[in-house]
């Protein structure tokens, strides 16, 4: 299992009576794929994995596997607040035909590097048939997967990889640096994807490739050519949007990127509320500023 190039942290587009838009998302499916992109990361943070039902996942894993069928890379998050209700999602991906899964640290319990460790073995071995990639975002989940866990796993045939999004741009490169070789390493802080593939990577799960991609993949291409300027220039025009996209009110703003590149995506689920007219006309201005 190889992980290169933009793979889109999906959105889950809603209809106007909040349920899943099966069609809207076959068709941002066809639109990335047609832009270049290289797989696709469905329930994850930007789609909004929290906030659906067992079978709205279900249903949501299905159309990805159908439309996209051999022409990319699918991988499925698998997250929960305990081990047994990961376990869980980890079989419902399986389930649904995926051989991958993406796996934070559980939220809300804390648990130590050892417990962690503890963790993802009971994963690995629950379910036998799924490669796992570990998943660093502490802004969400409170918890690092720390260099003890990077090293109990490192030889594990299935552990094949880690999504980074911890922002600290030192720890990816020694990611990259120590582990090369033993975890292939994906770029989960958008601002930093440059730097992230000068130290190594070679994929970006992307959330922004959502109302962006056509961008992201030129960089990425730029990058795989080894114009290493050009991708650099790409990044200088992304950079503005990928900041206010960090700034807060992600999945809002992708959202609403995806509302102004033509997909109507509806709004984010609650807790989350939609962005007032003030925050939509300043994405708007960075947004049309990108599209130039």
């Amino acid at each position: 299992m190889q992980m290169k190039g933009i793979l889109p942290a999906l959105v889950t587009p809603f209809n106007a009576s909040g349920a899943v838009d099966h069609d809207t998302l076959a068709n941002i499916l066809e639109f990335q794929l047609k832009a270049g992109v290289t797989g696709f990361v469905p329930l994850g943070s930007t789609g909004e994995y929290y906030a659906l039902t067992h079978d709205e996942r279900r249903a949501i894993l299905k159309t990805v596997r159908e439309v996209v069928g051999g022409r990319g890379t699918l991988i499925g998050g698998a997250n929960g607040s305990s081990t047994r209700e990961v376990i869980e999602q980890t079989r419902l991906v399986r389930d649904a035909g995926y051989t991958n899964v993406l796996i934070a640290p559980p939220y809300y319990a804390l648990p130590s590097q050892e417990e962690l460790i503890g963790h993802y073995e009971a994963i690995l071995e629950a379910v036998p048939d799924v490669n796992v990639i570990l998943y660093n975002y502490p802004v969400r989940t409170n918890v690092e997967v720390g260099f003890g866990v990077l090293d109990a796993f490192k030889d594990h045939p299935r552990v094949v990889g880690i999504k980074e999004s911890s922002g600290n741009l030192l720890r990816a490169i020694e990611i990259g640096e120590k582990y090369k070789g033993n975890y292939q390493l994906s770029c989960g802080s958008d601002d930093q994807a440059l730097d992230f593939f000068l130290w190594g990577a070679t994929s970006w799960i992307c959330g922004p490739a959502n109302c962006f991609v056509k961008q992201v993949v030129e960089f990425y291409n730029r990058f795989a050519a080894d114009d290493i300027r050009g991708a650099q220039n790409v990044m200088r025009t992304l950079f503005p949007v990928m900041a206010t996209m960090e700034a807060g009110k992600f999945v809002q703003k992708v959202k609403y990127g995806c509302e102004l590149a033509g997909f109507k995506v509806g709004a984010a689920r609650m807790p989350l509320k939609p962005l007032t007219h003030e925050e939509k006309a300043d994405f708007r201005g960075v947004f049309e500023a990108v599209q130039a």
